[in-house]
C-alpha cells in the first residue's frame, strides 16, 4: 500500500463483476473496466450516491464531457463502454493532468480534506467521527459494537469511502473550531446544517453494468458543463471571483454549477494515518464546518421534488422531497412516476434523471424492455439533526414503458396497484380501530406502535417487485397486464383476509356484544360483527376485478 493512498491506482474501491467475481481496484480501473462491473460493493446505501456524485461522476464528466444531445447519450449508451479515445482521455486527466490531487495522504493537496487542516484546542478525534452507526460524541447508535473510548482503524479504502460520505451525509452536531475559521467560538461551529444530501430523498437510476448506471446518471446538457464550474480537486482553475475551499472563507454559497454541487464540501477533513502491523490505517481525525449550501439548485439530479403552488414568502416554489421511513420504494412510485409538475395545486414530480429517460424513450433511445433499475436512499436525523436515527434504503426494478405520458396506461395500472394497497391498509387499521372500540378500549394513534397496514405492506412486498420486474415487457394490447392486476388484486385479497382474521382473533369476547359511542351527537355502535362487515365491504370497493367472485374470498368467522 502507498504511503500516499493513490487513489487512482491503488486497491481501494471493490466491484462485483458480471460474472459473479469480487476484486478491488483503483479509480482508474473501477472506470476503464466500468463495463465489466455489475456493481461497486459498500458497506451501506448511502454510500453509493457519495461515490458517484464525490467522484466517479465528476471526473467522468470532467475529463470526456457530458452528451449534448440526446442521439449522442443514446450512442455512448448503446456502446455499453468508454471507447478508446475516452479511455486515453479518462487516463490522461487522472495521470499527468490531475493524478497528484487523488492522493489520501498528501502533504500538501490530500484528496478531499484540507492538509495541514488543526483544530483550535490542538485535537484529533477517534475515527469513528466518520462513520455513523458508531458512537461519537453525540451520536450514540442503540445497537452500536463500539464505544467512543474503543479505538477505530480504517484501510485507506474504508476511510475513503466514509470520507466521501461524510461530505455528502455529516449530521449537524457541533464541529470542531477549525484555525482560521472565523465563525468558531470556544473551539467550535455551531448552527451547521447537515451534508447536502441530508436534505434529499436520494433517487439513483441503475442499469445492468456499472458503466450503464454511470450513464444513466449522466445528464443531456445542451451547452456543455460551465467552463467556469470545476470539481473540488480543480478549484484552483476557477476565476478569482470564486473562494476556495481550502483557504480561510467558510461560507454559504449556491453551487457553482453541476461539478461543484456534486463534490461540494460541506465539511473541512483532515484524515490522520497512523503505521500499525497490519500496515496504513486511520487512525484519527479532524472534522470541521465546511461551506454550507444556500440552496438546492433545480438542477440536482438526484432527488425527486414536491411542487407548492402558494409558497411562503421566501420560500421557493420546489423543495426537495425526502423519503419516509417505514416505507418500500414501491410504495413512493407514485413520486417516481410524476414525470409533470403540477398545474395546479401542490404535488410531488420526478427526478431529472428519471424525466430524461422518459424522453429518450419517448424518442425510442432506451427500449421499454430495458432492466432499469432504482436505487432510494436516505438518512432521518434527530435531536436538531445532531445525531442519525434511522436509514432509509431499498431498490426496485422500474418498467420503462411507465415513464411516459401523464395518462400512460401502463403507469396507470401500477399506480392503481400501489393505491389499492394503500386503501385495503387504511380499512384494515380501520378495522383495528373498530374492533378496539368495540372491545372497550381506543384506537392506537396513528403515529404509535405497528398499524396491521404496515404488515399487509410488507407482506405484499415480494409480490409487487416480481410484477414490476414481470411489466418490463408487457405491452399495451398484452393480455399480461391485465392478467397482472388481477393476480395482484388475488395477493392483496388473500394477505389482508389473513391479517383480519388475526385481529378477529385477538378480540375478546365482549366485542360482539359491543359498545355505543356518541359521535357529534350522534349514538354509534361498535360491534365485531358490524366492523368485520364493513370491513369486507370496502374490500371489495377496492378491489373492483374480485368484487363479482363473491365466492372466492371467504369471510373472516365472526
Amino acid at each position: 500500500m502507498a504511503a500516499d493512498g493513490d487513489i487512482v491506482h491503488d486497491d481501494l474501491l471493490t466491484v462485483v463483476d458480471t460474472d459473479g467475481a469480487v476484486r478491488t481496484t483503483g479509480l482508474l480501473g473501477v472506470l476503464t473496466g466500468a463495463h465489466e462491473a455489475r456493481r461497486l460493493e459498500l458497506a451501506v446505501p448511502t454510500m453509493l450516491p457519495a461515490l458517484l456524485r464525490q467522484l466517479l461522476l465528476p471526473v467522468m464528466w470532467d475529463a470526456i464531457g457530458v452528451p449534448r444531445t440526446r442521439g449522442e447519450w443514446a450512442e455512448r449508451f448503446e456502446r455499453g463502454r468508454f471507447s478508446d479515445a475516452e479511455v486515453a482521455c479518462l487516463t490522461e486527466y487522472l495521470g499527468s493532468r490531475y493524478g497528484d490531487r487523488f492522493r489520501l495522504f498528501d502533504d500538501k493537496r490530500s484528496f478531499a480534506q484540507v492538509a495541514g487542516l488543526e483544530a483550535l484546542n490542538g485535537e484529533t478525534k477517534s475515527a469513528a467521527q466518520l462513520v455513523p452507526s458508531i458512537a461519537s460524541g453525540n451520536n450514540v447508535p442503540l445497537f452500536s459494537a463500539l464505544t467512543e473510548g474503543d479505538e477505530l482503524l480504517l484501510s485507506p479504502g474504508q476511510a475513503l469511502l466514509w470520507l466521501l460520505h461524510t461530505q455528502c451525509w455529516d449530521t449537524a452536531a457541533i464541529k470542531t473550531g477549525a484555525v482560521g475559521d472565523p465563525q468558531a467560538k470556544n473551539g467550535k461551529t455551531t448552527g451547521n446544517p447537515t451534508g447536502p444530501l441530508g436534505q434529499l430523498g436520494v433517487v439513483v437510476p441503475t442499469g445492468r453494468t456499472l458503466y450503464e448506471t454511470l450513464m444513466l446518471n449522466t445528464p443531456v446538457l445542451p451547452d456543455g458543463l460551465d467552463p467556469e464550474d470545476r470539481p473540488q480537486w480543480a478549484w484552483d482553475e476557477r476565476s478569482s471571483g470564486w473562494k476556495s475551499p481550502a483557504g480561510p472563507d467558510w461560507s454559504s454559497r449556491p453551487a457553482g454549477g453541476l461539478l461543484d454541487l456534486l463534490t461540494f464540501q460541506a465539511r473541512r477533513i483532515r484524515l490522520v494515518p497512523c503505521e500499525t502491523e497490519q500496515g496504513l490505517y486511520v487512525c484519527r481525525v479532524i472534522v470541521c464546518a465546511g461551506d454550507r449550501l444556500a440552496q438546492t439548485p433545480e438542477y440536482e439530479p438526484h432527488t425527486a421534488w414536491s411542487h407548492v403552488a402558494k409558497p411562503k414568502a421566501g420560500q421557493p416554489q420546489r423543495r426537495p422531497r425526502r423519503h419516509t421511513s417505514g416505507r418500500s420504494a414501491w410504495q413512493g412510485l407514485g413520486t417516481l412516476l410524476a414525470l409533470a409538475v403540477p398545474v395546479e395545486g401542490d404535488g410531488p414530480y420526478t427526478s431529472v434523471l428519471l424525466r430524461q429517460l422518459a424522453d429518450l424513450h419517448a424518442e425510442g433511445l432506451l427500449p421499454a424492455d430495458y432492466p432499469l433499475g432504482v436505487e432510494i436512499c436516505g438518512l432521518e436525523y434527530g435531536n436538531q439533526s445532531a445525531v442519525v436515527e434511522n436509514a432509509v434504503g431499498d431498490s426496485l426494478p422500474l418498467p420503462v414503458a411507465s415513464l411516459l405520458a401523464e395518462d400512460d396506461w401502463l403507469r396507470a395500472a401500477i399506480l392503481e396497484c400501489v393505491g389499492q394497497a394503500d386503501q385495503v391498509g387504511r380499512a384494515l387499521d380501520n378495522l383495528h380501530s373498530d374492533l378496539r372500540r368495540a372491545s372497550g378500549g381506543e384506537p392506537v394513534p396513528w403515529d404509535k406502535g405497528q398499524h396491521p397496514s404496515s404488515r399487509l405492506l410488507h407482506g405484499l412486498d415480494g409480490t409487487m417487485r416480481r410484477m414490476l420486474a414481470g411489466l418490463r415487457t408487457v405491452g399495451e394490447d398484452d393480455d399480461l397486464l391485465e392478467q397482472a392486476q388481477r393476480a395482484w388484486e388475488l395477493s392483496v385479497r388473500a394477505v389482508a383476509l389473513q391479517e383480519a382474521e388475526t385481529l378477529l382473533a385477538a378480540a375478546p369476547p365482549r366485542a360482539v356484544v359491543g359498545r355505543v359511542e356518541k359521535s357529534n351527537g350522534k349514538e354509534v355502535v361498535y360491534r365485531s360483527g358490524k366492523a368485520v362487515g364493513l370491513f369486507h365491504k370496502k374490500l371489495a370497493g377496492i378491489l373492483t376485478r374480485l368484487s363479482e367472485d363473491s365466492s372466492g374470498g371467504g369471510e373472516a368467522a365472526a
